[in-house]
């Protein structure tokens, strides 16, 4: 399976303890699962890691925002989008995601965006849903 991490899905998954973290310990303990990214929403991660509040949730765990970027590069696949598509309402910066999704040729896109993403259900045959679904989806397997 073939999956493709909003930057949401992926700082609560390394900041916190939640659904999502669970979601990657669950990806992770199995080899029929990739995650694929794009330098794009590599840099939106790096960027956001480096805000305050960000920055006060990384101390709290004691861990660094190159720390905790380089453990997750370690475990994506990177792709190279041939193009962005404006196709979600209302964020441009989400098309990055569904740019991702398309290049991985991704089963599965999974974010925590109720307003923009998740709305769109899927987009070209790759369904998005929440890290709960996603969880489910994978521990069924």
């Amino acid at each position: 399976m073939r999956i493709v991490l909003d930057t949401n899905i992926v700082l609560s998954a390394l900041l916190w303890r939640g659904t999502p973290h669970q979601l990657l310990v669950a990806i992770g303990a199995q080899s029929n699962i990739q995650i694929y990214s794009s330098a794009a929403l590599l840099g939106e991660l790096a960027d956001v890691l480096t805000r305050p509040w960000a920055a006060q949730r990384l101390a709290v765990i004691g861990r660094t925002a190159g720390a905790v970027l380089a453990d997750y590069i370690e475990v994506t696949e990177l792709v190279e989008p041939d193009s962005v598509p404006r196709v979600v309402p209302g964020d441009a910066d989400d098309d990055h995601v569904i740019a991702a999704a398309l290049a991985a040729r991704a089963d599965l896109i999974v974010s925590g965006d109720r307003k923009h993403l998740l709305p769109m259900r899927s987009h070209r045959g790759i369904p998005i849903i929440e890290a709960a679904e996603a969880l489910r989806l994978i521990s069924s397997d």
